[in-house]
């Protein structure tokens, strides 16, 4: 099993003239301690159950293009660009040029979006929910054809591609996995099965009961659309406060192995985990001795 660190906040002491500092300080801790991977949030705006909207929030790809710059061999990715954020052959061309430079460590991790104060905030226009899942669906086509090579034209009902060249390509073949954001049953999980590369769930908002039925319905999708289940890389999200006694109902690293060796049996490949004291270096001393070495040794059930 492998564990995965997102940074969703970035108010952190020091204030914004060491924002940078921390930020690549906790890039190469996160590195040093063994964490498979590292995700930043893609938002415009801090988001409500993270802190105030006015909370500082980077800009994702700039923020992964300068972990790269810090680090050597984690992992790189959004959890995840809204696809109404940016013209998906852009989007294609960022993701490539962040996997070329980082020597091949980006995920592309990508969903409908969903925050519309943000969107109006910055004049970026939100159109209704249906019409971003065809979008999204378009975005999933046209980063396919991009990553295989295919100049051809691209006429879709929301975009048009005269030409999608992307030069250079990217380093992983034959592609940067593809991380689908969401949960929903009947349109994300299908778009997970036939595009997708990976899913995430977040343990905020479906408990592990209803995550096991939703692993069962993406098994359905596979089998639908003739894809194998375990080509699909199953992610959580959650939240953990680590301290080496538990106190202020914290989990011990017994308890965190315990939790990932649970998420395991279920069929997760990856604990992708937050943590409110990400600038303390206890919690990474705790995961680089004990816990990250713990739970490599854990099977995954499926696997």
């Amino acid at each position: 099993m492998r564990v995965g660190l997102q940074i969703p906040r970035f108010t952190w002491p020091g204030g914004q003239e060491a924002l940078g500092e921390t930020f690549g300080v906790i890039a190469q801790r996160a590195e040093r301690a063994g964490f498979f991977s590292l995700w930043v949030m893609d938002h415009f705006f801090q988001i409500a159950v993270m802190g105030p909207t006015e909370h500082e929030m980077l800009e994702g790809y700039s923020a992964l293009a300068f972990a790269a710059a810090r680090t050597n061999r984690i992992k790189l990715g959004t959890m995840v660009t809204g696809v109404t954020y940016r013209y998906p052959g852009l989007l294609v061309k960022t993701v490539t040029t962040l996997d070329v430079l980082s020597h091949g460590r980006a995920y592309f991790g990508i969903g409908a979006a969903w925050n519309e104060e943000e969107h109006s905030g910055l004049g970026v226009p939100f159109p209704p929910t249906a019409e971003r899942f065809e979008r999204l669906e378009e975005t999933l086509q046209i980063a396919h054809q991009m990553w295989a090579g295919d100049e051809k034209p691209y006429q879709g009902k929301h975009y048009q591609l005269g030409r999608p060249l992307n030069v250079p390509s990217s380093i992983q073949k034959p592609h940067p996995p593809i991380l689908i954001g969401g949960q929903g049953e009947r349109k994300t999980l299908r778009l997970v099965a036939q595009y997708g590369d990976a899913c995430n769930f977040s343990l905020l908002r479906v408990s592990k009961d209803e995550m096991k039925h939703k692993l069962e319905v993406l098994r359905e999708h596979c089998q639908t659309v003739g894809r194998p289940y375990a080509d699909i890389e199953k992610t959580t999200l959650g939240t953990i406060r680590l301290t080496r006694d538990g106190r202020e109902n914290s989990l011990t690293p017994d308890a965190a192995i315990a939790s990932f060796r649970e998420l395991a049996a279920m069929g997760i490949d990856q604990a992708i985990i937050n943590m409110p004291d990400v600038t303390d270096p206890e919690p990474f001393d705790l995961l680089a001795t004990e816990i990250i070495p713990a739970v490599e040794q854990i099977e995954v059930a499926g696997r």
